[in-house]
């Protein structure tokens, strides 16, 4: 059974589709193990990705080109195995709309922080994507969180400069880059 990956923003025209895109080349081959979709807080169903954005994705490796936006649900939210936001606000539009995927929803770098944050002996035992989820999830608050709970928000690009979208797009490939490798392990 495939493990399904949700990546959340506001629009799904910018940073989740990105976000999506840039996880699936991460992981490489063992993509074919996830299935990684994207939804929007505030989505118009059926629209194609921002060009500005397509672009990042395009120059990390990723595909925009079958993405079409669309608005996030309910089930949407509580079919994932594993929820990254773009923002602090996204997630708790998840935990609203699906309670349950509370232990589930992460922001993108805060995922990524708690990650980089654990010592090997914390994952030792960790030998499934769901499980790693869980031991991420129990284990947030040993991690220290960022003096400005603001710096676990990836900023909204859409309309921005060029400079703004390729410092967006290398934020979330960072994150993704410690995301894939944890998630490549367990695969």
């Amino acid at each position: 059974m495939n493990v399904r990956v949700l990546f959340v923003c506001s629009g799904n025209i910018c940073r989740s589709p990105l976000g999506a895109q840039v996880l699936e080349a991460r992981l490489g081959s063992v993509a074919s193990s996830y299935v990684i979709e994207s939804a929007g807080t505030i989505a118009q169903d059926d629209m194609a990705m921002d060009g500005a954005a397509a672009a990042q994705s395009v120059r990390l490796g990723g595909d925009p080109s079958a993405h079409r936006s669309r608005y996030l649900t309910e089930s949407i939210a509580a079919g994932a195995d594993l929820v990254l936001t773009a923002e602090r606000s996204h997630r708790a539009d998840v935990v609203r709309l699906a309670p349950r995927a509370a232990k589930r929803a992460f922001t993108i770098k805060q995922f990524a922080r708690v990650l980089d944050g654990l010592e090997p002996s914390d994952l030792a035992d960790v030998h499934s994507p769901q499980a790693l989820v869980e031991r991420v999830a129990r284990l947030r608050g040993t991690v220290a969180p960022p003096a400005d709970p603001a710096d676990d928000d990836v900023d909204d690009p859409y309309r921005r400069s060029e400079a703004t979208h390729a410092r967006v797009a290398d934020e979330l490939d960072r994150a993704l880059t410690l995301i894939a490798d944890a998630l490549r392990a367990v695969a």
